[in-house]
């Protein structure tokens, strides 16, 4: 048996990057998976792909791709009102939604860290708002892409990890309150990960080898992680597997974080 047979995942930002490789993940495992993107075209891409890849079962589709603002309430409502509507239930929430900031703090403006707050922390909050009653009802779980940045910070990114580091606070708090019910609680913390933004944005560095080089040199291992690497750690924690972890801040950082 696979390990999400029978469960629906609900994954944010599920149109590209660590989201669209979680999202093929729990496809494969056996889950109907909901992406929910502000990018409805590539949504919806993924969602295609998943379905030729992977076919539903009892005539219902393997994935489905609601467009969404994770900010806005009225949208992270019609997510999961589609979710039920489609598949009656939904058994795991992947928190992945998330926007940079990569500026020092007296060049940010406000505007800037408002949109960032609001995407990151406050898209989780009603993510996690929205999903609990039903989480409850599954006794089900939830992961959320934090970082790095939100463990130990990051030299001009202050606005990110400010949201990161929130996150994994909220998310140790919601663990508390929702063990009684059987709801785990747990955060993914990356270093660099080589999405095809990082590589769009290595590429139109002055200098992309250098540029390369500090990446893979951030970590012990020798290199950024794939998405495909961090998906796994989403998939364990998501699973039955990690049983007994809750309240967890999981480096999956190529020991970026080690040494001095």
């Amino acid at each position: 048996m696979r390990r999400f047979d029978g469960k629906t995942v609900l994954v944010t930002g599920g149109g590209s990057g660590i989201g669209e490789a979680s999202a093929e993940r729990f496809a494969a495992e056996g889950a109907s998976v909901v992406i929910a993107d502000w990018n409805e075209a590539e949504g919806l891409r993924v969602a295609e792909r998943l379905n030729a890849a992977f076919p539903g079962e009892s005539g219902l589709p393997r994935a489905v791709c609601v467009r969404a603002d994770v900010s806005r309430s009225a949208d992270v409502a019609d997510v999961f009102a589609q979710s039920l509507a489609v598949f009656g239930q939904v058994d795991v929430l992947f928190n992945n939604a998330a926007v940079i900031l990569p500026k020092r703090l007296e060049d940010i403006e406000e505007t800037e860290f408002d949109r960032v707050v609001a995407v990151n922390l406050k898209g989780v909050f009603l993510m996690m708002k929205h999903a609990l009653p039903l989480l409850k009802a599954t006794r089900g779980t939830i992961v959320t892409m934090a970082s790095l940045n939100g463990l130990v910070g990051q030299k001009q990114n202050p606005a990110y990890a400010a949201t990161k580091g929130a996150i994994i606070a909220m998310s140790k708090s919601v663990a508390l309150d929702a063990a009684a019910d059987g709801v785990r609680v747990n955060c993914v913390c990356p270093a660099g990960v080589m999405t095809p933004l990082l590589r769009d944005w290595t590429g139109r560095q002055e200098d992309p080898a250098a540029t390369l080089q500090e990446l893979n040199d951030m970590h012990a291992l020798g290199r950024p992680a794939t998405p495909e690497e961090v998906a796994e750690a989403v998939l364990f924690l998501a699973s039955g597997q990690s049983g007994f972890v809750t309240g967890a801040a999981l480096p999956v950082d190529g020991g970026a974080m080690l040494g001095y």
